[in-house]
């Protein structure tokens, strides 16, 4: 039996996310094409007949602008001292450029197997994946080079195999039924934003957070989970853009996302949500606090 813990890092909007859902074999981690959609650590675990692998997505790592990202960015760099393989996402379709670079460079001395894993394979043509694989292997400090895509799951069970692999022998640390560590909660405020991510442009994602405010499990005889949640924005002039026209926006975010919570918890879900402006809540410890960016 092989049993161990397998962190995913990387630069924002490499697709780890994606490929820890792949991965788990469940959507834990929420999903958009906006940069730092990740905010915090989170773990899935994944039963094999003869392994247990612990994941772990991590906030891609940038520089930080505000004391959010800067927690962001802590919680990704600690699983590199915590975990029994480190696996490097990076996205083969984007040009190598110092972001890139700076993350390799900061594995470098890593003492445990480092896997480089080059996603979006499916957008990126053969002839072109060959130089980069070669590129990289001339660094020197991969274990190995596996390009996958995380989207098509194409070549992600020879990347599961190879991690299994170099796992060390263990018995399994979580029960077979224990998929994360993170509650309820937690997943409720994360499908409200991510459809905010979805549904509003500019600057909201970045400076947008949802807080549950109260989160009310079905009474005895039924069935009806009650969900009472804030949107959080950092200026005045996001609030309309949230709310819209006669609470149009909000009503979108809201119709979505009470669907997607359904099939999440299985149940019927009352959602009501509410905007406020929280100036600097990004700066704000009590806000990051309650957002678990702790």
């Amino acid at each position: 039996m092989k049993a161990g813990f397998v962190s995913l890092i990387g630069r924002p909007n490499a697709g780890k996310s994606t490929l820890l859902n792949r991965l788990v074999g469940e959507k834990l981690a929420i999903v958009s094409d906006k940069p730092q959609t990740t905010r915090n650590r989170i773990l899935g675990v994944r039963n094999y007949p003869d392994a247990q692998v612990v994941f772990l997505d991590t906030p891609g790592i940038h520089r930080p602008l505000h004391r959010m990202n800067v927690r962001m960015v802590d919680a990704a760099l600690e699983t590199i001292k915590e975990v029994d393989v480190l696996g490097l996402v990076l996205d083969a379709a984007e040009p190598e450029g110092k972001g890139n670079r700076f993350v390799v460079d900061l594995i470098r001395n890593v003492k445990v197997p480092v896997f480089l894993i080059l996603n979006k394979i499916d957008l990126l043509r053969k002839p072109k994946l060959l130089p980069i694989i070669d590129r990289y292997h001339k660094d020197g400090i991969f274990t190995e080079i596996v390009p996958v895509s995380a989207a098509t799951g194409d070549n992600v069970d020879r990347l599961e195999r190879a991690l299994i692999d170099r796992l060390p022998d263990g018995e399994r640390r979580y029960p077979d039924d224990f998929v994360t560590d993170r509650p309820d909660r937690f997943f409720a405020a994360e499908i409200v934003r991510e459809k905010v991510l979805q549904f509003t442009h500019a600057e909201i994602p970045f400076s947008s957070a949802v807080v549950i405010d109260r989160f009310e499990e079905p009474s005895e005889g039924s069935t009806l989970l009650k969900l009472y949640c804030t949107i959080v924005v950092d200026r005045e002039s996001q609030k309309p853009i949230v709310v819209g026209k006669g609470g149009e926006m909000v009503k979108r975010i809201g119709v979505a996302a009470r669907e997607e919570l359904e099939r999440f918890f299985a149940t019927k879900v009352f959602l009501d949500l509410h905007v406020r402006v929280k100036s600097e809540w990004r700066e704000d410890d009590s806000v990051l606090s309650k957002l678990g960016l702790d």
